[in-house]
């Protein structure tokens, strides 16, 4: 009787014992470049209540504006006035043509002031506009 050799029948596997630490390193780079807009608002406002709202899902596509009691107008963290909004959204919209402007107006602001907005983003070819609401129970 004669003896073979046998050659290597195991397959040569992936080393895995580093995979924890590549997880980490790029859990940790998401986390470090990942950047939440976070606006200073220097408007006082109170929305009004209403009993329906729906929820936007994709929170990027948003440019807010802030319309105190007072009449006070801010976009971004920046107070603006009323002229200044048909430069600012239209730049806003070149910029990314999916814009939704979403109007936080405070509810004892006069009408006059949100009819002004509303025609100054006509102006500007921002037509996808949301009212911010409170959720009436």
């Amino acid at each position: 009787m004669k003896f073979q050799k046998k050659f290597g029948q195991t397959k040569p596997r992936v080393p895995t014992a580093s995979l924890p630490d590549i997880i980490f390193m790029m859990l940790l780079f998401f986390m470090v470049t990942t950047t939440i807009k976070v606006y200073d608002v220097k408007v006082r406002y109170i929305l009004p209540e209403a009993a329906a709202i729906e929820k936007i899902e994709n929170k990027r596509l948003i440019s807010y504006i802030w319309v105190g009691k007072d009449g006070r107008i801010q976009i971004d963290d920046n107070i603006v006035q009323l002229d200044d909004i048909i430069d600012i959204m239209y730049r806003k919209r070149q910029e990314n043509p999916n814009v939704i402007v979403s109007l936080r107006i405070d509810r004892d602001s006069k009408m006059g002031i949100v009819i002004d907005i509303q025609q100054r983003l006509r102006k500007a070819d921002a037509l996808r506009i949301n009212y911010s609401t409170l959720q009436k129970l």
